[in-house]
């Protein structure tokens, strides 16, 4: 299959390098060539870091990888034969729908035409189109070649075929796909992330505890099982099974839920107090920031290997 990316931003290129790593042809898509060959710059070089630390994915070298990414400005070119179409521009409704406009217009009744947004409907991306039945989302999670998890989210009219053939493909590439059965705000990772977010906001804000000590409880506490079990297994295996779970817990989990207060406004204060204490750690500057998502990268990278040597043994 020929998959095609439109647009070469971060996701647009860490996309194309997970299904190059998965064998498969791919078509960058950008309105501007400068832009499409830093994006081959930028893949070429982290393949090739990627390469030198032993955490390359796929069987193919990094040559063979990158002889199987192509690059247009064309947006017809770039879908031609493809199979597979992964919309990667920014989060902004309006241009999203203008592509998906466009590309209805020149594909064929076989294509799935995927978007990678994290938060806007289905609904709202694919109503009206003459091919809404091949239309659905496949949210990734930033980077995805360091993060296998794809949500899959169907628009109301979305074929079945259409959910299983991107889940199947998703696979086949490596990544860790789940099905969403209806659109949801949100979907399901940012309504667990926001939830994490805001009783995070509220700690601080109401002086429970500093916005330092509140990342160690998640990284060096909650952080350490989530990476290898979900919360409801691990209410599983805190009892003895979900029920016995239930019984002893509920009541206590039911007061302290009660104290959560309102949303927040994310602003003031609070946004000041946290600002500062993270920019004490990493300084907003892009140079510290990168530095820092790299060596977030690289273990993410680790975390990924072990959890594979894990489920294999």
């Amino acid at each position: 299959a020929d998959i095609s990316f439109l647009f070469s931003g971060l996701i647009g290129r860490s996309w194309a390098m997970v299904f190059a790593a998965g064998g498969l042809k791919v078509k960058l898509y950008d309105i501007a060539q400068q832009q499409l060959t830093s994006a081959l710059e930028s893949i070429r070089k982290q393949m090739k870091e990627l390469e030198e630390s032993g955490f390359l994915k796929g069987t193919l070298s990094v040559e063979q990888q990158l002889a199987l990414i192509s690059i247009s400005t064309d947006l017809k070119a770039a879908v031609e034969g493809a199979t597979f179409i992964q919309e990667c521009t920014p989060e902004n409704l309006e241009l999203k729908k203008k592509i998906f406009s466009q590309l209805d217009l020149i594909v064929g009744d076989n294509v799935i035409l995927s978007s990678s947004t994290s938060c806007l409907l289905p609904s709202k991306l694919f109503t009206g189109l003459k091919h809404v039945k091949q239309c659905i989302v496949s949210h990734p999670v930033n980077p995805p070649y360091f993060v296998p998890l794809v949500e899959i989210v169907p628009h109301p009219e979305t074929d079945p075929s259409t959910t299983e053939r991107t889940y199947v493909l998703m696979k086949k590439i490596g990544q860790s796909p789940v099905k969403l059965n209806r659109e949801i705000e949100g979907f399901v990772l940012n309504r667990l992330q926001y939830a994490v977010i805001s009783e995070a906001w509220r700690l601080v804000g109401e002086g429970v505890v500093s916005p330092t000590d509140l990342d160690i409880v998640m990284s060096d506490g909650l952080g350490m099982r989530y990476a290898f079990i979900g919360p409801l297994e691990t209410m599983h295996l805190n009892a003895e099974g979900i029920s016995n779970y239930c019984e002893r817990y509920r009541e206590g989990m039911r007061c302290v839920l009660n104290t959560f207060g309102p949303v927040p406004g994310f602003s003031g204060e609070i946004e000041q107090k946290i600002n500062q204490a993270m920019s004490e750690k990493i300084p907003a500057v892009p140079k510290v920031l990168d530095t820092r998502r790299k060596w977030r990268d690289e273990c993410l990278t680790g975390l990924a290997k072990l959890k594979k040597e894990m489920k294999s043994d």
